[in-house]
């Protein structure tokens, strides 16, 4: 299904809505150009997860974690990784058994390791600089 947002709060504001379906265990594969809104729809995740914490883009650290909601929320960002086998190097299967949800940006680089059937979201710039159109496949 695609949704369209007008702002960073209404992107937030769809994540928010989705953390209500998620479980644990729980993969969300995010696709989109640089800038689109993939940290503020995880935001969102995080405050539907009860999350008060600040979520910001693991760039540089790869993975954020965050705890103290419903369910754990790691917050990876692929964009420095080669392939899906360096995914393995940061714990990657240590994450999927800590009973958390994996929000992945860039997952495109790491499709290969991703087992099972992840949720995947895809957002991409709309009509002008605010909007996105965001499209959710996977949810249960």
């Amino acid at each position: 299904m695609t949704h369209t947002t007008n702002s960073t709060e209404e992107t937030e504001a769809l994540g928010r809505s989705l953390a209500d379906a998620l479980r644990p265990g729980d993969v969300i594969a995010f696709t989109g150009d640089l800038g689109a809104g993939k940290t503020a729809f995880t935001r969102g995740l995080a405050l539907g997860l009860g999350i008060r914490t600040r979520v910001t883009s693991p760039t540089f650290t790869i993975v954020n974690e965050y705890e103290g909601g419903r369910l754990p929320l790691f917050h990876f960002d692929m964009y420095r990784l080669g392939s899906s086998e360096e995914l393995f190097d940061i714990g990657w299967e240590d994450y999927l058994s800590r009973g958390g949800v994996c929000a992945v940006e860039w997952s495109e680089i790491v499709d290969g390791a991703l087992e099972g059937a992840p949720i995947r979201v895809d957002i991409r710039r709309g009509a002008h600089d605010n909007q996105r159109l965001i499209t959710i496949e996977g949810t249960k």
